[in-house]
Order: structure tokens, then sequence, then C-alpha cells
């Protein structure tokens, strides 16, 4: 498998826009809908995707091994912006680590590192 178009320092960027159902509001009180943590580690997932899955050799894909670190750091309320960045760190064979930090207008909201797997895309 070639993979000399994955390199350390690509990023992949998300700017999404926080709706209710991006939230949990287990109380149900007014006001409390906020962006949920699993929500945020999707959308980490997704910039990591974004980041270097169009570059991968025909016929693969990547699928997520690990998460570590996370910590989601401040509430982001529904309607705010949301922007994701991941930057790939590491590639090791076909193990990539990317560095991840969620942001609500310039604030950091979240931080992670993802791990990921280029594995073959099996087909019918």
């Amino acid at each position: 498998m070639e993979m000399d178009n994955i390199r350390p320092g690509q990023t992949g960027t998300l700017d999404v826009t926080v709706t209710k159902a991006m939230s949990i509001n287990r109380m149900g009180r007014e006001g409390a809908d906020v962006l949920s943590t699993p929500r945020m580690l999707e959308l980490m997932e997704l910039a990591c995707i974004e980041a270097t899955d169009a570059m991968l050799p025909d016929g693969h894909t990547t699928v997520g091994y690990a998460v570590d670190g996370l910590r989601h750091i401040a509430p982001t309320p529904v309607g705010n912006r949301v922007t994701v960045r991941a930057e790939l760190t590491g590639v090791d064979r076909n193990r990539l680590t990317y560095s991840i930090e969620a942001s609500d207008g310039g604030k950091s909201i979240g931080v992670a590192t993802h791990k990921r797997a280029v594995v073959p895309v099996e087909g019918p």
C-alpha cells in the first residue's frame, strides 16, 4: 500500500452550527441545550477524515481505533458555530495520529488525540 501522499501537517477543518439534535438536555431546562460530548467527538472524527481520506490509496479508507485525552471543557449553546481543526501529527505504517481542537468563537471548547488505521475497503 502506497502512503506517500499522507504526511504529518495535513489538516482538516469543519465549521458547524450547533442544532438542537446535537444537544442532550436530560433535565429539560430552558437554556440548557448545548453541544453534547458524543456529538463533539463525532465532529472531531469527521475533521480527521477531512484531513486525510481524500489522499488515501484507491480502495482504502480509515477506521478509528482510539481517542485519548478527550476533554470537553466548555459548553456551546444551540445556534453557536463550532470550528473543529484536526492536524495529522504522526504516520506509522498504516496508523495515523491526529491532534484535534474544537472552538466556539475562538474559545477552546474541546481537545483530543485520535488514532485511525488505513484499511482496504472490502467489496461485495
